[in-house]
């Protein structure tokens, strides 16, 4: 698109226009080493071109504007104009409503050079196509869901052409200027979004509906006659539709324009009031195969007219609401007009198929992960087609809870607001329709709250696995329930965290119903609740009496259960349940109430009786389904699927399961009964008895057509014991395809030959069949001859003889050379070919490609073709059958695997304009590429930032490291208003020994302690990042395992902030400090490099020390964060220092103000025996907190039942308590005398003398040693210093010594000596 001028208001104005579509260079998939590399960069590449498409590219500078502003967003090119670059809205023509003060007149002068993307030229026609967000690139428009306006367009053309375009066609005029065209003027007076606005300009005939005036079809001439045929069935689902809703239909006029499926990018592309259709749904009134799927496509493409076009979704997570509107009104439709059976067949085989691919966060319908993070593509592939099969079935079940009659009073409310004189509300969402649920279906709001989410927010569905067991004595049955979900473990919520749905929640609100069918007759017990635990056993009431019925005598040639004659069955244990039990058979969820995957097991007599007498048609399919899968079948298996295939009366999709049943279970077991049951079927409905040959063709009778065009394909699946096919069953399909005639048959016969091909490509050949293969390519030859010289109808004659010789030459290529197939194959793809043929020659061609070469040289032709591909649905096509071929090596573990090169090609097409042009090759190139490192195909789940680059791996690094930690002293802080809380200011780690030990000394008088905790470390954490970490493993974190055992550091301080840090590494202290010096001080506590050393420094964010009476306190112990019922022990080395005199006589001059610890050895078994007393103490303060806070409540309860029981004044009661209370007090005395001893012995033990020497010469130094927490009990035992070395108390950062003390043995002596105290204290009380 070329913009030549912009003009707002008649100004010319400034405006910057770019295009969406960047191809950048090769550079940047030079990092691309392997299939998960190449994942990751398609995944940046396929965001950042969604992100970019979302931004507008014309930017227009209004000069008349008061303030400097840009407008974002396209105009129409008829001068309606949407926003103006100000932050204020100046026309917002897009929802109708028109402000004076705010009106701007922009006019866009623009044509199309080159029409690449939304727009389309081909031979005698121009075609829009309406791709997700491509609307912009063919006219300027704010191109948003949200932007709605409407449209007034004039389109001049030459006179031997149609231009068809939205809403009402106004009149058409000569041009003045040329004579020779013509201009068509169109009012869309419904205010719609741009992405619904469509051209279509060619040589169309048009064919004006009978019944309805103001709906038209349109079509090239030579397919003038299918059209006709075509839509002849149209006025009845529109005025179905209309009658249901209640409402006409909401626009002035309706249009269908059939263009040729070469030039479509698909089967149908929507927009308000007309909707474009390839050519290949039109059919001849000869064919048969084709009328049920066309219909459905026309009825379900006018009813997002309804829901979709005139009815919008509020947001993106709202648009499945719509999609299942439409198709439930399609569901009706089908049910109206096609029949009950095959609405609820298709339902139920849509039910499936969800339940298996309903697995993932992808499917979640009203989740922000799976719509609107990913910018429409949800929508597209297989998960689009689960999606609105998804959709559809959680309405159903709504209909089902509050009645079909309520639910359409819901949708009546729905269309009917939308239209102006109610007021105009086209926008619907999910909420709004829940709250409709509630107050017009009636549904309780607990119900409601539960639905949602579980079934719209989340993804998933119920499991449930059932059995019965018949109770003959009590005469019930026994059901037994294993409940599950389909869902993956962590994806259930829809990778939502907000949903509310937890990987716990087991279950789906509702009940379900049983529907047992007995001797006396059918009854229903609705008992089997959707939630609960996941193994659950029910007992159901039977309502016949077995007595009655056990001593008739049977009839003669019929069983005792009233089932069909099986002369030749054996009675075993499973099929005598009719004569044991009143049963006949069992149905789970009867009226598919819930979308669910049942198993259900019952034994097979009862699976027999199912499929021969009940009617409905989800009961014969599922009965078939378990029989075919019978490990071990009988003649009585055999027999009820041959009756059930030759009863006419029955469905004819359920006849063709059971003839496909049959052929499966034709077995050497069977003596291949099946195979012969189906030879004689089809022998007697069209071989003539007398000449043994079949009759010529007559397809008047439809269902019957159906199962006998199925026939051939089911004889061809027939197995022998060498997994080969039986020589009658090849003789039978070449003997069908040798007589086959079809002189005097009014409908063609196009699809009956195609099947018999297909028949032949599905033969296994053997040794002595092999014979037969020359005659069988030589029919498969003559039929492609004949399809040259008279095309058949959409080529399906070619298609089916390409594949079948594909399929052939695989399953021969031991003896046939595949080089000689694809040669014979490749004429096909020549343009001249029909598109149908040329894109299954290519298929072919790959497959060919993917079996003898490998997966990679498959990618490489796929890419030639879709070089040469001209077609947008070719490339679609191709890029479909390469994902499944790229599903089916994973699956197969065949273990091929791509070349680099192969995805730099895959990636640069991603990448590349062709891709830009076609949304639909872009994804699937991208789900490609995601199946190649074994991913989900969808971007549901990816981030929409992916990091380039990862960050190292420092966890080496961190083992290097040393465990020595730096704790700074600032000066003295205000305390803070808010006091934290204990657990948060306690550093926490994992410790080789589960001990918490703290050292400790005290003084009479409280002052400033400054304590450190260490801990023995096997990893210790980066110098660098230990502030992060500790926080983290403070806070409880996920990091606090990965932390281990390290080295901690505390500091008593006043009250600090909760959310204030502990700082545990080396940090610089503040420069500008004046009132204290930086003493910083070591302790080493080492033995044969074992012990962790500490190192003391100072920090502003903890308290510092008095110039008097301080003290200082060096803790060893372990500290690990837990509850307020743990305690904190703590080992404390303290030195207090009370005359400054003698700090200033003693000390360094480096070190004025502080106070320095020289070298403090302590031996390991000292500090074990201090752990171990120190256990036992904190073990029994634990004992005698809960005891005391279980007495209490003990008591409590007590005495409310004494008030309740009146035992108050009983004596008997009372001296029973006074004994109680005297035993207790007698066992606490012992237990407290018991602790006194043994802290005793400790003492005694701990007892050491220090040397002379002494490097802390504070003048009234002590040490105290004590287990009890109490003060009073407190136990002292003196431990020596061992002298350092002459200059240590002249550094200002003294040095720890690593020399082992020997504390047994030592010589007393006159030095100032050490106490250390243990003191225990709860971290409540801390």
């Amino acid at each position: 698109m070329t913009i030549r001028a912009v003009s707002v208001d008649g100004e010319s104005a400034q405006f910057e226009h770019f295009p969406h579509c960047q191809v950048l260079d090769d550079e940047r998939w030079s990092s691309v080493s392997c299939s998960k590399s190449a994942a990751d960069a398609a995944c940046l590449a396929y965001l950042s071109s969604l992100s970019r498409e979302i931004v507008p590219n014309l930017i227009i500078l209004c000069n008349r504007s008061t303030k400097s502003t840009s407008e974002q967003g396209g105009q129409e090119n008829d001068g309606n104009i949407v926003q103006n670059s100000s932050e204020e809205q100046i026309v917002n023509g897009c929802n109708g409503f028109l402000e004076e003060k705010n009106v701007k007149l922009v006019h866009i002068d623009y044509w199309l050079e080159r029409a690449e993307t939304g727009i389309h030229f081909g031979n005698s026609l121009l075609y829009t196509d309406n791709q997700i967000r491509r609307a912009h690139c063919w006219f300027p428009c704010m191109d948003s869901i949200e932007q709605r306006c409407s449209f007034d367009m004039e389109f001049t053309v030459n006179t031997n052409y149609v231009a068809v375009s939205n809403g009402r066609l106004l009149y058409q005029v000569l041009s003045k200027d040329d004579p020779s065209r013509k201009t068509y003027v169109y009012k869309l007076s419904t205010p719609v979004n741009a992405g619904w606005i469509s051209l279509a300009v060619g040589p169309f005939k048009i064919l004006p509906d009978r019944h309805n005036t103001n709906v038209s079809h349109m079509c090239f001439s030579p397919n003038f006659s299918k059209l006709q045929n075509t839509v002849e069935f149209f006025h009845n689902a529109f005025s179905y539709y209309e009658d249901y809703l209640s409402m006409s239909f909401p626009f002035d006029s309706y249009k269908q324009i059939f263009i040729p499926s070469e030039v479509t990018v698909s089967s149908v592309s929507l927009g308000a009031s007309m909707c474009t259709f390839s050519s290949d749904v039109l059919y001849d009134e000869n064919v048969i195969d084709q009328t049920i799927d066309t219909r459905i496509k026309l009825a379900y493409s006018l009813a997002r007219q309804w829901f979709g076009v005139f009815i919008t979704a509020e947001e993106p997570n709202d648009e499945w609401l719509l999609d299942g509107l439409a198709g439930f009104l399609t569901d009706n439709f089908i049910k109206r007009f096609l029949g009950n059976n095959e609405a609820r067949y298709r339902r139920f085989k849509a039910n499936c198929a969800v339940c298996r691919a309903d697995v993932s966060g992808a499917t979640a319908l009203s989740s922000s992960a799976a719509s609107s993070d990913l910018y429409g593509t949800q929508n597209i592939g297989v998960y689009g087609k689960i999606r609105s099969w998804k959709a559809v079935a959680v309405l159903q079940m709504l209909e089902k809870q509050m009645g079909p009659d309520s639910f359409r009073k819901i949708l009546q409310m729905i269309v009917g607001r939308a239209f102006p004189t109610s007021g105009s509300v086209r926008t619907l969402s999910t909420r709004e329709f829940r709250h409709l649920a509630n107050k017009v279906g009636n549904l309780e709001r607990p119900f409601l709250k539960e639905f949602f989410p579980r079934w719209v927010e989340s993804c998933g569905c119920p499991v449930m696995r059932m059995g019965i067991s018949y109770n003959k004595r009590r005469n019930m049955i026994e059901l037994a329930v294993v409940r599950g979900c389909t869902a993956k473990s962590g994806s259930i919520s829809g990778s939502n965290p907000d949903d509310g749905i937890q990987e716990g929640d087991a279950g789906w609100p509702g009940m379900m119903s049983i529907r047992v069918h007995e001797l006396d007759g059918m009854y229903d017990h609705p008992i089997v609740p959707m939630a609960g635990e996941s193994c659950q056993v029910l007992e159901i009431q039977c309502h016949s009496k077995l007595a009655a019925k056990r001593f008739q005598k049977p009839k003669k040639g019929s069983k005792p259960d009233g089932s069909d004659d099986n002369a030749d069955a054996v009675l075993t244990q499973d099929n005598r349940t009719g004569i044991d039990s009143p049963l006949l058979w069992i149905r789970i969820d009867p009226e598919m109430e819930y979308l669910a995957e049942i198993h259900f097991h019952q034994p097979i007599q009862m699976w027999i009786n199912q499929l021969e007498k009940d009617k409905d048609v989800i009961a014969q399919s599922q009965a078939i389904s378990v029989l075919e899968k019978l490990p071990q079948l009988s003649f009585s298996v055999v027999n009820a699927l041959n009756n059930f295939l030759n009863d006419s009366k029955a469905f004819w999709r359920v006849r063709i399961e059971a003839a496909y049943a049959l052929a499966l279970t034709a077995s050497e077991d069977t003596d291949l009964a099946g195979l012969l049951h189906l030879v004689k079927f089809y022998k007697s409905r069209r071989f003539d008895a007398d000449i043994g040959l079949p009759r010529p063709n007559d397809f008047r009778d439809v269902p019957e057509y159906f199962v006998l065009e199925a026939i051939p394909h089911a004889v061809a699946l027939v197995r022998a014991a060498d997994k080969k096919s039986p020589r009658e069953a090849i003789e039978f399909v070449l003997q069908l395809l040798k007589y086959n005639d079809n002189n005097g048959n009014p409908y063609s016969d196009v699809y009956w030959l195609a099947a018999m091909v297909q028949a032949i490509g599905d033969l296994e050949f053997g040794q002595q069949s092999v014979l037969l293969l020359s005659s069988l390519l030589k029919r498969i030859d003559r039929l492609l001859q004949f399809d040259s010289l008279m095309p058949s109808y959409n080529g399906i004659l070619t298609i089916s003889c390409i594949r079948a010789l594909a399929q052939i030459a695989l399953k021969m290529s031991a003896s046939v050379p595949l080089d000689r197939v694809c040669e014979l194959i490749k004429p096909f793809r020549s343009m001249d070919k029909i598109w149908k043929v040329r894109i299954e020659a290519s298929r072919v061609l790959l497959d060919l490609q993917f079996h003898s070469k490998g997966l990679d040289a498959a990618i490489s032709l796929f890419l030639e073709f879709i070089g040469e591909e001209q077609s947008l649905r070719g490339e679609t096509k191709l890029a479909t059958h390469v994902m499944r071929l790229c599903q089916l090596n994973n699956e197969s573990h065949s273990g091929s695997q791509v070349s680099c090169s192969t995805l730099v090609a895959l990636l640069r097409l991603l990448a590349s304009r062709k891709a830009f042009n076609n949304v639909f090759l872009r994804h699937h190139v991208f789900c490609i590429l995601q199946i190649f490192a074994g991913r989900s195909p969808t971007l549901c789940g990816i981030p929409k930032e992916l990091p380039p680059v990862l960050a190292p791996d420092t966890s080496s690094d961190q083992q290097n490291r040393s465990s020595s930690l730096t704790l700074k002293i600032p000066r003295p802080q205000d305390p803070p208003i808010e006091t934290p809380n204990p657990c948060d200011t306690l550093p926490t780690a994992e410790t080789a020994k589960d001990v918490r030990d703290i050292v400790s000394n005290c003084s009479e008088r409280r002052t400033n302690i400054v304590k450190l905790r260490v801990k023995k470390t096997s990893s210790s954490s980066k110098a660098d990042g230990i502030d992060h970490q500790v926080d983290q493993s403070r806070a409880g974190g996920p990091n606090e395992s990965e932390l281990g055992p390290c080295s901690s550091a505390s500091v008593d301080a006043p009250p600090r902030e909760a959310n204030e840090r502990l700082n545990v590494t080396n940090r610089n202290n503040d420069a500008n400090s004046s009132h204290d010096q930086e003493s910083r001080m070591t302790a080493s506590m080492r033995e044969a490099n074992a012990r962790p050393k500490i190192m003391i420094a100072n920090d502003e964010d903890v308290n510092s020390l008095h110039d008097q009476e301080s003290r200082m306190t060096a803790s060893i112990g372990s500290a690990k964060l837990g509850n307020k019922q743990e305690i904190s022990m703590e080992l404390q080395c303290t030195a207090d220092s009370r005359l400054d005199s003698l700090l200033k006589d003693r000390l360094s001059p480096t070190a004025k103000d502080g106070v320095e610890i020289g070298h403090v050895n302590v031996p390991d078994h000292a500090l074990s025996m201090v752990r171990h007393s120190v256990e036992q103490a904190r073990l029994s303060t634990d004992d005698q907190d809960a005891k005391k806070k279980k007495e209490k409540k003990e008591k409590e309860r007590k005495r409310k039942q004494e008030d309740k029981l009146g035992k108050k004044n009983d004596p008997e009661y009372l001296e029973r308590k006074r004994l109680k209370k005297e035993k207790k007090r007698m066992e606490k005395e012992l237990a407290k005398i018991s602790r006194t001893e043994r802290a005793s012995s400790l003492d005694m033990q701990n007892l050491v003398k220090p040397e002379p020497q002494g490097t802390l010469t504070s003048g009234k130094s002590h040490a105290a040693m004590s287990l009890d927490p109490k003060a009073s009990n407190r136990q002292e035992a003196a431990v020596p210093l061992t002298p350092g070395e002459s200059n240590t108390l002249q550094s200002a950062e003294p040095q720890v010594s690593n020399r082992e003390a020997i504390v047994e043995g030592m010589q007393t002596s006159s030095a100032p000596r050490i106490r250390i105290k243990i003191k225990s204290r709860s971290i409540g009380n801390i």
